[in-house]
């Protein structure tokens, strides 16, 4: 999972001397993806997400917000209890670059709270809301050991976009080693992420056929 592939990178992607930079990849010497989701407003399809990456035999990582942890702990739960990572994705979803170092530090805090409160694990790894952040965002995530997460494939799942089109359009951008980013919990009435997540055999044949019969 993430944690992992962060954890144990042979180089790390985005990183800068001047500025400072969230992980966007990392590079391993072996193909790999990781899957991630954001959760910040409904939990509609929670349990079919679950289902779908369960008959796959897929591990993901879910960056969700306090407030999304107060009205369903059970997803949190259930998404733990499954053995998907669960980080931070802060407290209220707010815009990051116009808070102070110590509001950052404190909004943190109340999410992994809320996050460690119900999994028992307190959370590495943090997804800034709305991708933004500045350097001192960046620095005052690092100040509480916790690694700010970024992605270098966007599904753009929240858009007016078919199953076919995201697809297409994280296929084609797949590389050896990348972080791809899918919503959560809001595309359920459309029936896109039953249609699009189904769509995981054609990710691990392609992983496949990258890494002679290996799967993800």
């Amino acid at each position: 999972m993430m944690f992992w592939v962060v954890n144990n990178p042979a180089v790390v992607g985005a990183s800068a001397a001047t500025r400072q930079l969230p992980i966007y990849c990392v590079q391993k010497d072996y193909k790999v993806l990781s899957i991630s989701f954001d959760a910040a407003w409904g939990n509609e399809d929670t349990q079919q997400l679950i289902d779908i990456l369960s008959k796959y035999n897929v591990k993901a990582t879910f960056f969700v917000v306090g407030e999304w942890v107060d009205k369903y702990p059970e997803s949190v739960k259930a998404l733990s209890d499954a053995g998907h990572e669960v980080m931070g994705h802060s407290n209220t979803h707010a815009h990051f670059n116009s808070l102070s170092s110590q509001e950052i530090v404190d909004d943190l805090n109340a999410c992994n709270d809320k996050i460690e409160a119900v999994t028992g694990v307190r959370p590495t790894l943090f997804r800034c809301p709305y991708g933004e952040y500045d350097d001192h965002v960046i620095n005052a995530v690092r100040s509480l050991d916790i690694e700010p997460i970024q992605w270098d494939v966007d599904s753009l799942d929240w858009k007016d976009l078919s199953a076919a089109d995201i697809t297409q359009r994280v296929t084609s951008a797949m590389d050896s080693d990348c972080i791809f980013v899918m919503d959560q919990g809001r595309l359920v009435g459309q029936g896109k992420h039953r249609e699009l997540l189904e769509s995981c055999p054609i990710y691990r044949e392609i992983y496949a056929s990258q890494t002679g019969g290996e799967q993800v």
